[in-house]
């Protein structure tokens, strides 16, 4: 018979050590995985079940450790770290590779025209608006206005963006061209996730002591917090938007495109989607999830209130959200 599995394994950590870019890198592989979104209700609620009945200690027979992290992995890409809740499935960091890769490819490939620039920007905003909305940190609702007014004015920024940049642009090399579509996502990445995440730069994000206790909310924890992920989102999409267009302004002159033009569109999909499987996880990986700031960097009320309660933390945690 086999043994049963201790409950000393840890959990509610990453399997890798995350003080490593390496570490956070291998377990961002496996949060990303696109596979991950193609597992049904049934498993993603067998995983559930597996992570929270190993919480509270319930056995799970001839269950091994590699099963048990598997499991795990399954319901961090499924469920939000803080609320619990099951995530939009669009929204989910392992749907961002077949997603971007779709947006990114058709972006890239009808720049041209401003109707095709205009509705680009807008599926893909609208997009940002559903991943950004999903993975963000803490567990404070967001109103509907709060939602509309981050869309509206990040699909603005960007659609304004790419049509100034075109027209900037139309006297010089085609090639400057192509890189019209990633100077908006990157003007619309620094308006969408602040607006998106308006309310913890207003009242603050949870932070917990090294073991998990909370000690209460911190504007200046959500203001690193999106600043790290405003870094990685324009990071993340800096290879996908960069790279296949040197290559496609390479192919173009090619005798095979200029025959078969309808293989434009397909290619520039496969480029961008071969980019994004490498640079999605990377640039998550850029700052640990679980981050960190000593309280001397926190507002005076909210250091004051973490020294009257445990006068010993000098560092406190929180998710930086995604």
């Amino acid at each position: 018979m086999p043994e049963e599995l201790s409950f000393n394994i840890n959990i509610k950590e990453p399997r890798w050590d995350q003080s490593t870019f390496q570490g956070r890198a291998q377990h961002f592989f496996m949060v990303t995985d696109p596979r991950n979104i193609l597992l049904g209700p049934k498993t993603l609620e067998e995983a559930k079940n597996i992570v929270q009945n190993y919480r509270m200690g319930i056995p799970t027979p001839g269950l091994t450790e590699d099963q048990l992290w598997r499991a795990k992995y399954i319901y961090d890409s499924a469920f939000h770290p803080d609320t619990g809740e099951k995530m939009v499935l669009i929204g989910r960091m392992s749907a961002q590779v077949p997603m971007n890769m779709t947006i990114t490819g058709c972006m890239l490939t009808f720049y041209k025209t401003t109707p095709a620039v205009v509705f680009w920007q807008w599926v893909n905003q609208s997009f940002n608006a559903i991943v950004n909305y999903t993975n963000r940190s803490g567990d404070a609702p967001i109103t509907t206005s709060q939602l509309g007014t981050a869309y509206v004015s990040a699909t603005t920024g960007a659609v304004v963006t790419a049509l100034g940049l075109k027209t900037l642009t139309q006297r010089l090399p085609s090639l400057i061209g192509r890189f019209v579509p990633f100077a908006a996502v990157a003007a619309a990445n620094c308006i969408n996730i602040p607006l998106m995440r308006q309310r913890e730069l207003k009242h603050g994000i949870p932070i917990t002591d090294e073991n998990g206790n909370r000690l209460g909310e911190s504007t200046k924890a959500a203001q690193q917090a999106i600043a790290q992920v405003v870094v990685s989102r324009i990071g993340m999409a800096a290879p996908a938007m960069a790279i296949p267009p040197v290559i496609m302004n390479v192919l173009e002159k090619r005798a095979f495109l200029k025959r078969f033009p309808w293989m434009n569109a397909p290619l520039q999909v496969g480029l961008v989607g071969l980019c994004l499987v490498f640079a999605t996880p990377l640039c998550c990986a850029l700052f640990p999830q679980k981050s960190s700031m000593h309280t001397s960097s926190l507002e005076p009320e909210v250091r004051a209130q973490i020294l009257e309660k445990s006068p010993d933390t000098k560092v406190v945690y929180f998710n930086k959200g995604l």
